[in-house]
């Protein structure tokens, strides 16, 4: 998977009405209200951040993460008005493996409205053929079925329920593991359009 190892800075992808760019510490104001709402991060974190320096350093993170190869983050950005509504990023980016686990974020007055349903097909695309990844993970919560409905639709292989995997300091919760496969790939994409 060389093409990983050759990446020095994060590609632009492009959708109708959307483009994903590489995220930037300056995303962090226009990131914070949904980063930091508690019903928009349920799914991901019961803590999220609470002050924009705890944003920033997050994406310090993602971004150290990109050049240590761990790690692709996006700003997913509407193009009819330039608003960050988004952040997606490959992580667990393994290259060795040639896997990575997708994460995503959107905000709560753009859930629902098929974002997701748009990029999702560039992004398995750059996944696959670009980066030559063999395998792309949707870990999610069980309780999350819209999360569920979209891996479904697209043809991700339910791999199974791990028990109790992730707790947030009052409660445990099981997580949904789906893969696609690169050999899988094209067979997804027709149940997506």
């Amino acid at each position: 998977m060389s093409n990983v190892l050759e990446l020095t800075e994060i590609p632009v992808i492009e959708t109708d009405n959307y483009y994903l760019r590489g995220l930037t510490l300056e995303d962090a104001a226009n990131m914070f209200p949904f980063m930091s709402d508690h019903e928009t991060m349920k799914y991901i974190t019961p803590h999220p951040v609470r002050t924009i320096k705890e944003l920033e350093a997050s994406i310090l993170r993602n971004l150290e993460n990109f050049k240590q190869k761990k790690e692709i983050p996006w700003s997913i950005v509407h193009k009819q008005n330039n608003q960050v509504v988004g952040m997606f990023r490959f992580h667990k980016l393994h290259t060795w493996h040639q896997k990575a686990e997708m994460g995503v974020v959107i905000h709560k007055d753009f859930q629902k409205k098929g974002v997701m349903t748009e990029i999702l097909p560039e992004i398995l695309e750059f996944g696959f053929n670009t980066l030559g990844l063999n395998r792309i993970v949707g870990d999610i919560f069980a309780d999350n079925e819209g999360s569920k409905r979209l891996m479904e639709k697209f043809g991700f292989h339910k791999d199974g329920v791990l028990r109790e995997t992730d707790f947030d300091g009052e409660r445990f919760y099981d997580t949904v593991v789906y893969s696609m496969l690169k050999s899988e790939y094209r067979v997804g994409l027709s149940g997506g359009k």
